[in-house]
């Protein structure tokens, strides 16, 4: 007793000369506080795609989805981490991107014709929503064919079933191939060994994967389509994918490995894949790391505003305090690289795009989805297209993270349970019998 006494005491001390915030705090996935943040925010990202997913009907207007779903946002945050001094918020505003968009759309209030834009029928539409708590954040697409009120349960047959299922299945290959070799693998140590030394895929070969995925449904991946690794206050870290890279975009850089984070997008279209920039007002930005004396008070003012409320997160000028001041001031900020705008990009054939994105995890038991589209239930998507090559359908049937014993053993005993129960219907009918 007396030596715990000491050691409790000692401990005091060491804390009066070495306080606790002096220590860094441990970001990384090894601390279990970590991945708990991550998955609270998201919860609250698919709480709020799921809302928005169901508002969005023929005639719904984007910008009310839009400012509704940042409503939706900002209540789930505030009930996490209530008294904590733990900075949370927003990490992507609500965007409801219309049919050849591939950028999150989210128009102003202000710009009177596209603050009327409504959502058609049969179109696909992408929703992009996000949350963070202390930094850490979480963002998730989904695409959904817009459906009227009377064929929300209607099969989708045709061009747009061919896009949901190339996208979905695009997706679902790029996620295994995220994996670093051998992370799964079973059998002796040696043929563990054997499967960690084995050759990651080149990006030349994964886009020829996957554009063999795409093409099989006949569509084509949208140019510059990139993932990157997600790490505290950055959504856009040190290492990405490009899949069909334009001189824009630049190479891909780094590779997955345990302990990462990542922000996985797919955008697939039935055009040529081809993309342009068309002239409309961006409306989606982000602050860069670079620091200018801004010379205008208004710019000052709208900086120091974005800085308080969404720090190095994306943020819609709508979100601002007043709209009309922020289109003004956010002029010099773009011109001088303190903020970082996202210019509105489309299918170059306005051809329907879709894109998923899926924010995810990489541990040593393999893929955690953090924030992922709800899975697709292909039964409702028919066309008579299909996947042949072997490889790719031998990758998709792979498991994306190994089953942890406690789970396992609780499947075991659901299945004998559920088995003894068949056993005992059977003895109960041949009795009545």
């Amino acid at each position: 007793m007396a030596e715990e006494v000491a050691v409790a005491r000692d401990h005091r001390r060491m804390l009066r000369i070495f306080p606790i915030t002096n220590f860094p705090f441990d970001y990384t996935l090894n601390n279990p506080d970590t991945l708990t943040k991550y998955k609270t925010a998201a919860q609250i990202s698919h709480k709020v795609l799921e809302a928005v997913s169901g508002w969005c009907v023929e005639g719904a207007r984007v910008l009310s989805l839009c400012q509704k779903g940042d409503k939706l946002l900002e209540e789930e945050v505030a009930k996490v981490y209530k008294g904590k001094k733990i900075p949370k918020g927003i990490s992507h505003p609500t965007t409801v991107s219309p049919s050849s968009h591939i950028t999150p759309y989210t128009p102003l209030s202000t710009d009177v014709e596209e603050a009327a834009t409504v959502l058609k029928v049969n179109e696909p539409v992408k929703i992009q929503v996000g949350a963070q708590i202390d930094g850490l954040g979480t963002i998730v697409c989904d695409t959904i064919i817009v459906k009227s009120d009377k064929e929300q349960e209607a099969e989708i047959t045709g061009r747009e079933a061919d896009l949901i299922l190339a996208t979905h299945y695009a997706n679902e290959l790029l996620l295994r191939l995220m994996i670093p070799p051998g992370l799964l693998a079973s059998g002796s140590e040696e043929e563990k060994k054997a499967a960690a030394a084995e050759k990651r895929p080149t990006q030349t070969k994964i886009t020829q994967m996957l554009e063999t995925v795409v093409k099989s449904y006949e569509c084509n991946i949208s140019e510059g389509t990139t993932s990157w690794l997600f790490e505290r206050n950055e959504i856009e870290g040190k290492k990405k994918i490009v899949l069909c890279p334009s001189d824009k975009e630049g190479r891909s850089e780094g590779v997955p490995e345990v302990g990462d984070v990542w922000g996985v997008e797919m955008g697939v279209t039935l055009g040529s894949g081809k993309t342009k920039t068309i002239d409309q007002r961006p409306t989606l930005h982000r602050r860069t790391t670079i620091t200018y004396q801004l010379k205008r008070p208004s710019s000052r003012q709208i900086l120091s505003e974005i800085v308080k409320k969404f720090g190095s997160f994306p943020f819609s000028l709508r979100q601002l305090e007043d709209e009309r001041a922020a289109k003004v001031g956010v002029v010099e900020c773009v011109r001088s690289n303190v903020l970082r705008q996202y210019e509105v990009v489309t299918d170059k054939d306005n051809a329907p795009v879709a894109r998923l994105l899926t924010t995810i995890a990489l541990t040593k038991n393999g893929l955690i989805r953090l924030a992922a589209p709800p899975p697709l239930d292909v039964s409702k998507y028919k066309t008579d297209k299909k996947i042949t090559d072997e490889q790719i359908l031998k990758i998709l049937e792979q498991p994306t993270a190994r089953s942890t014993g406690a789970k396992g053993k609780n499947k075991k005993k659901k299945k004998k349970t559920a088995k003894k129960a068949a056993d005992e219907d059977e003895e109960s009918s041949s009795e009545e019998e």
